[in-house]
């Protein structure tokens, strides 16, 4: 039986299978959710380039959050992140949930990149 890891990894690349058929050349937010931060990218996978980044353990949020595993640091989190893309010059992206369900703090995150000024 493969471990929980090795299943999300499966589910992963799935998901990356399919926003790839479906981006239109769009940027990438991924996301990886560990059990004490929460981590976010834009990624352009045409160069294979970090556009930018931003996480819960970032220098920016370390004085805001007392925590950085619930929702309210992933939110900061993603205000952060549409905050730095909207200053690269990128407004519209594809979401990559990473092998996660879509609940909890991925979508806190995912909500409050969006009302950043990210569309996906």
């Amino acid at each position: 039986m493969k471990s929980s890891q090795e299943m999300r990894l499966r589910r992963a690349q799935r998901v990356r299978r399919q926003i790839r058929a479906k981006s239109q050349d769009r940027p990438r937010l991924s996301v990886f959710r560990s059990s004490k931060h929460i981590y976010a990218q834009i990624i352009d996978d045409s160069k294979g380039v970090t556009v930018a980044a931003a996480s819960s353990v970032d220098k920016d949020l370390k004085g805001k959050l007392s925590r950085g595993c619930d929702k309210e640091a992933a939110a900061e989190v993603g205000k952060l992140i549409a905050d730095r893309a909207v200053a690269a010059g990128l407004k519209e992206v594809v979401f990559d949930r990473g092998g996660y369900l879509y609940h909890g703090r991925v979508k806190a995150l995912a909500d409050a990149a969006r009302e950043g000024g990210l569309s996906f």
